[in-house]
């Protein structure tokens, strides 16, 4: 077992201090809700293994799904702030893969502005506890606003579904963008199977598929069932389709280009919107009160940037996303984002919205070692 941090002490006590109710969560998990919702860079570094009645499980790669978890199953009221500090185990590139991790997550708060505001402003708390003195960058994005603007320039469900997977990947963003500029021609596709395809009969095609893989002897419960299929070669079909207007894809280019200061953001945004003849709606106008609350808590403005193309690589995102770093630092020390659809995708009776942040405290004791 990897030894417990030396400042594991002085983050507990701040969590204290911050009105937040100190959790534990197991360290095996059911496996399925990381694979489901995790996004593709960190399925492919759990630690999977079996129970005895053949139940997938894995090591806790990250705590915030279980905590949401554990939430649904205590049947706690809400708002509810939990935090936390202990083991994740997964594969990593560099350094072990076994380390520490501490966060809070916020739960239930109705007002999202305040709430991405006091999330940003506790991990900025933290950091700036066990690393006094050293210049911190904060970097933002926002998934909403990138899906607003997508919704805006008339991309079809399909696209819009393809590109907001693809935010905070800046390979698989490119990849998506020169597609949506130059669509690859239709895969050759059966007689029967192609004119389904073209009709858009999901339904048809679906008892299609379904015919033939009976007469191959292959079982729907052994891979994808074929309305899961239908609806992907539909789905893609579309996708070939369709091809943006020069002007609308110069204008979703140059709303990826946009990273400027938070105090000039707001009116970065809205002169965009303008310039391109775009509606934004609440999108835009929950970023202005987002922006605003955290102008509120005195965080220091001028280290904190706006990028439109920033994201981070976990699929359960909806809204604020974030990171904080020390200045000229190649790696984050805290990642973080809200995520209000996540609760009832795990089993939640209404919805409940939530945003908070995950500390790498190797990172940070390997920052502490050096300043020495």
């Amino acid at each position: 077992m990897t030894s417990r941090p030396a400042i594991a002490a002085d983050i507990t006590k701040l969590f204290a201090v911050r009105d937040t109710h100190a959790v534990e969560v197991a360290v095996l998990q059911p496996a399925d809700p990381f694979l489901d919702m995790a996004g593709e860079d960190l399925r492919r570094r759990i630690f999977l293994t079996e129970s005895e009645t053949g139940k997938t499980l894995c090591l806790r790669p990250e705590f915030t799904i279980p905590v949401c978890l554990d939430h649904i199953a205590s049947q706690a009221g809400t708002p509810r702030r939990y935090s936390y500090l202990g083991e994740v185990f997964r594969q990593r590139r560099d350094g072990g893969n076994e380390f520490f991790q501490a966060g809070i997550e916020d739960l239930g708060d109705s007002d999202i502005a305040a709430a991405d505001a006091r999330s940003l402003a506790d991990a900025h708390a933290l950091l700036s506890l066990v690393l006094p003195g050293q210049p911190l960058a904060i970097t933002l994005g926002d998934q909403t606003l990138f899906e607003a603007v997508l919704a805006a320039l008339g991309l079809p469900r399909g696209w819009r579904m393809r590109l907001a997977r693809a935010f905070g990947s800046a390979p698989m963003l490119e990849a998506a963008l020169a597609d949506l500029a130059n669509p690859p021609r239709n895969s050759q596709l059966s007689g029967p199977v192609a004119l389904l395809v073209l009709d858009g009969d999901q339904e048809g095609l679906a008892a299609h598929i379904a015919e033939g893989m009976e007469e191959a002897g292959l079982s729907a419960s052994g891979g994808r069932a074929p309305a899961d299929i239908a609806r992907r070669l539909i789905e893609k079909a579309q996708l070939r389709s369709v091809r943006l207007s020069d002007d609308a894809f110069s204008a979703l280019k140059g709303f990826l280009e946009i990273d400027v200061a938070l105090s000039g953001a707001t009116a970065a945004l809205e002169k965009f919107a303008a310039d391109a003849g775009l509606s934004l709606g609440p999108a835009l106008e929950n970023f202005a009160a987002r922006a605003n609350a955290i102008e509120a808590h005195g965080l220091p403005a001028a280290h904190i940037r706006y990028d439109a193309a920033f994201g981070r690589p976990l699929d359960y995102y909806t809204g604020l996303v974030f990171e904080i770093a020390v200045q000229g630092g190649d790696r984050p020390l805290v990642g973080g984002g809200r995520y209000d659809r996540l609760l009832t995708l795990l089993g939640a009776k209404k919805p409940i919205p939530g945003v908070g942040f995950s500390v790498w405290l190797d990172r940070i004791e390997a920052l502490r070692e050096s300043a020495k």
